[in-house]
Parts: C-alpha cells; sequence; structure tokens
C-alpha cells in the first residue's frame, strides 16, 4: 500500500531519516520544518497521514493537530504524534488535541510502517464515502454530514477480557458516560456482537482462555462487526501481536498498564470518527435512495421503473409467470392545477400515490411515472386479478374526496387506468408500456373514470 505521507518536524536530520525510511516502503514523502508550512502544504493538497513533532518553535505539534482537525477540509486526515515525549500525561494530551496516534522516539520501525498503512487504509475507507457523499451533495440529493470536531462523548462498548479483576477496571473507568458490557469467552463475544449494536469493542490481547487475534479476526468478518471500530489491549512490548492487530484492520490500541486517562481518550477518538463514518454511511444510502425515488410522492422514479423493469419481464418470461403492468392518469389534473394552484395539485399527487400505496402489494412495484401519470407493474399477477385491483383502486378514488388544505377543504377526482400483459420472452418492456398507454388512452376516449385492459 502506498500513501503521501507529510513529515513535519524543525529538526532537519530528523526529517531527513523519516523520509529515507518511508521512501524505502514506497511511500510518497512531502515535509515541513514547522506549524505554519504544514498547514500551508495541507491546503495546498491534502495528504494521506501526518507524522507530526510536538516540540517546534513558535507553534507546538498540539496546536497544529488541534487546527487540522478543526478544518473540515482536514479533519480525516489521520494525525501520528512522533516525539520523545514519553509520559502518559503527553499522549493523553496529543489525542484530547485531535492526534489518532502517539509514538515515542526512538520509533520502531516496524510499529511505524505498521501504523501508517493502518491509518491509511482507515482513510481510504472515509474517503470513500466521502466521496460519494460528495457525488449526492452535488446532485442536491443531500446536505454533508457533520464534520469529526462534532463530539458526542456517549457509546455502547463491548469488553472482551477473561480477567474479573480487569473487566472491573475497564467498566469502573468507562462509566457512567458510557453503557459497558463484558463478554469472557470467544463464543459469548460473537454472539454479543451480533445482537448487540455496539459503538466500541475493547479486545485484551492477553486472554488465557482463546486467542484475541482470531476473535479480532472473526469480529470483522461478521456483517454486525464490520464497522464496529476495535481498541486492543497489548503488554508493552509484544510488537508482534501488535502489528498483527493492526494489519488485520484493528482500529486502535493501548499498552499495558493501561492509563485511564489514555483510555478515555481513545475511546471518544473512536468514537467520535465512528459516529462520523455512520453519518456518512447514512448519507450515501439516503442519496441512493432519493435518487431512484420521486420527491414528492415517495414513489419510485421513472428511471428506477424503466430499468428494473426489464428485470421482471425477464425474470417473468424465465418462469413462465404473468406480469400485468399498470398504468394511471388522474382525471382532468390541469384543471386542479388551474384552479387551485399548484401546492394543492401537489397535495392530490401525494394523497393518490398513498392510496396506491394503499391497494397494493408487497411484491408490486410502484412508480410515479411524471406529473399525473402512475404506474404499478405487478408480478405473478395475471390480468383478471389485476384488473379486480385497479377496479378497487378506481372505486376508492371515486369515493372518498381527496382532503386538501384550502377551500373547500376537499376535492372530488377520478382516475382512468390502462392494463397490459407481459407476452413472453419475445415482448419488450417497451411494447409493455406502449400497449398499457393504449389502454389508458382509450379508457380517456371513451369517458374517463374507467379501467381499460389491452386486448392483446
Amino acid at each position: 500500500m502506498t500513501a503521501r505521507v507529510l513529515v513535519v518536524d524543525d529538526i532537519l536530520s530528523n526529517v531527513k531519516l523519516l523520509e529515507a525510511k518511508l521512501t524505502a516502503e514506497y511511500f510518497e514523502v512531502i515535509t515541513a520544518f514547522n506549524g505554519l508550512e504544514c498547514l500551508s502544504k495541507m491546503e495546498a493538497g491534502v495528504p494521506d497521514i501526518v507524522l507530526l513533532d510536538v516540540m517546534m518553535p513558535g507553534m507546538d505539534g498540539f496546536e497544529v493537530c488541534r487546527r487540522i482537525k478543526s478544518n473540515p477540509k482536514t479533519a480525516h486526515v489521520p494525525v501520528v504524534m512522533v516525539t520523545a515525549l514519553d509520559q502518559p500525561s503527553d499522549r493523553v494530551a496529543g489525542l484530547d488535541a485531535g492526534a489518532d496516534d502517539f509514538l515515542t522516539k526512538p520509533v520502531d520501525d516496524a510499529a511505524l510502517f505498521a501504523r501508517v498503512r493502518s491509518l491509511v487504509r482507515l482513510k481510504m475507507m472515509t474517503d470513500e464515502l466521502r466521496m460519494r457523499e460528495s457525488t449526492g451533495q452535488g446532485m442536491g440529493l443531500i446536505d454533508p454530514a457533520e464534520t469529526l470536531t462534532e463530539n458526542n462523548q456517549s457509546g455502547r462498548i463491548l469488553v472482551i477480557e477473561d480477567r474479573a479483576e480487569s473487566v472491573a477496571w475497564f467498566t469502573s473507568a468507562l462509566t457512567p458516560t458510557h453503557e459497558v458490557a463484558s463478554a469472557d469467552t470467544f463464543e459469548e463475544a460473537l454472539v454479543r456482537v451480533k445482537g448487540g449494536d455496539f459503538d466500541l469493542i475493547v479486545v485484551s490481547l492477553g486472554m488465557r482462555g482463546f486467542d484475541g487475534l482470531r476473535l479480532c479476526s472473526q469480529l470483522r468478518s461478521l456483517p454486525e462487526g464490520r464497522h464496529v471500530p476495535i481498541l486492543v489491549v497489548v503488554s508493552d512490548g509484544d510488537r508482534r501481536k501488535l502489528t498483527q492487530a493492526l494489519e488485520m484492520g484493528v482500529n486502535d490500541y493501548l499498552t499495558r498498564p493501561v492509563d485511564k486517562n489514555e483510555l478515555v481518550a481513545r475511546v471518544r477518538t473512536q468514537l467520535r470518527k465512528k459516529r462520523y463514518a455512520d453519518r456518512l454511511r447514512h448519507n450515501v444510502q439516503l442519496s441512493l435512495e432519493m435518487a431512484i425515488t420521486d420527491q414528492l410522492t415517495g414513489l419510485h422514479n421513472r428511471r428506477y421503473m424503466s430499468r428494473h423493469l426489464d428485470t421482471l419481464m425477464a425474470d417473468a418470461a424465465k418462469n413462465g409467470r404473468p406480469l400485468a403492468f399498470v398504468i394511471m392518469d388522474i382525471d382532468f389534473f390541469k384543471q386542479v392545477n388551474d384552479t387551485y394552484g399548484h401546492d394543492i395539485g401537489d397535495e392530490v399527487l401525494k394523497e393518490f400515490a398513498s392510496r396506491i400505496n394503499a391497494n397494493v402489494r408487497g411484491i408490486d412495484l410502484a412508480c410515479r411515472y411524471g406529473g399525473e401519470e402512475f404506474v404499478v407493474a405487478m408480478p405473478d399477477t395475471d390480468m383478471a386479478f389485476a384488473t379486480n385491483i385497479a377496479e378497487r383502486l378506481r372505486h376508492s378514488i371515486e369515493t372518498t374526496p381527496v382532503k386538501i388544505s384550502r377551500n373547500p377543504g376537499y376535492l372530488n377526482i377520478t382516475i382512468s387506468i390502462g392494463i397490459a400483459r407481459c407476452e413472453g420472452e419475445s415482448d419488450t418492456a417497451e411494447q409493455l408500456l406502449h400497449r398499457a398507454d393504449q389502454a389508458l388512452y382509450r379508457a380517456k376516449r371513451t369517458g374517463r373514470n374507467k379501467v381499460v385492459a389491452d386486448a392483446a
């Protein structure tokens, strides 16, 4: 894996050493020698990760990190503090400033490369979500997700540890801010994650009863655990387990003996990241739904119907099952708009869509075709059954006035309906639509407020 790494240090020899090591591992390296230069280079081209010294003249690394994380353009970029400071309070200060990790000089090369690759890999996943969200924003479908600076501190945390005293310590350290549950066997941990909806999983890699690394691997393979951050706890100096854990995709780590303040800071960071990623995923899903949904009525739109109809017809032909296609039009709808205004026309359209939903089945595909026209594709449905449903809907519209927000308070409307059926493997969506449209035209021409089935 390659990445663009920004190395920031005021000592030239330190910069050159890190640059040489990273270049040898095929990373692209850019450098800065003070905080202002770092911020300037990030504005010019956002890197994949920042390796940041703390003790620099003018603006120290803590302040640089705070500025990076407070800027929505760069808040998602991982920052690793690389410094000679080695006290727990120093690590907590870095984490509170927004740093993703805190490595103490002299830095072990294997630990450095593993951490850089891990954070870059996690950033790439976030970048993909950000790109998809940006597409949705560009289409005017969604608003942007809140930034990583948003901070809701509480969460549901699962501690996986087979030492009762350690479980008690973690529970005490994390409550009452968080809701904490625990598991002490491999099987219980999997069951908990499958049904627990947790925001963070803490896994001890020093358990006596089973392999914590294997559990982490299993958790990542579960749909319910794929996007939950994992924080592992390793013994100080156990680089092998830590490197393996980072390679398999855990998000963060703590070394024993665990400092309570550092635990709280790392938990807070992971919860903040998860909530940001969750919002991105929600926005991406929302944009996908909105791209295929008519915003006024909530039904599928014409684009989706046109593409999905081919699939429905192919499936009907393959399995020898009937497929009915119903097209509906509100009679004299132009008069509604001209008399009461387009806002009342929209109310009528929304109510009509609601009645369609109330009269069709879950397997049916209801769409707004355009204007006042609506269609319903009805799999595994013959003409007789489709005609009955269409007649029921027509009668519901005719006999139940539509409520509106302006005098006289309701409107009496009627609809005309045309029905066609799939004629087998040689039939096409265009031909089906044409036959249904012709049936609708005959319903209109012969008096409206009626159902007409295609005679083919």
